[in-house]
């Protein structure tokens, strides 16, 4: 699981915002999320991550892409595609995905 604000670029770019409600149990969902992590880091127009889930099981992962091309691509993954059938398939209850551009954002890092 990712755990830091991702460094990312100056906008446009877009993001995938995947929220979800898991299933009990683990039944493999820790070793292909990090295998998820790691293939998206290798696809073209991957910008970075950011993902919490909290002990009640609900999470949200937002993850970061050039443009909407680069999306669809990551989607069309056949190792992506697989695991997002088992996901509906053994590890989540609810899940809800959005799409969106970001047109403006910003951040503050204090310095001590």
């Amino acid at each position: 699981m990712v755990s830091q604000i991702a460094k990312l670029p100056k906008p446009p770019y877009y993001v995938v915002c995947f929220s979800s409600q898991r299933t009990a149990g683990d039944h493999g969902y820790g070793a292909m999320a990090d295998t998820m992590v790691a293939l998206a880091e290798q696809q073209p127009g991957y910008l970075g991550m950011e993902s919490v889930r909290g002990p009640d099981g609900f999470g949200i992962t937002n993850s970061y892409w050039v443009d909407e091309a680069s999306i669809l691509a990551w989607k069309a993954v056949v190792s992506h595609a697989a695991a997002q059938r088992l996901g509906r398939e053994r590890w989540y209850e609810d899940y809800r995905v959005i799409v969106a551009k970001v047109e403006r954002a910003y951040d503050i890092k204090r310095e001590d």
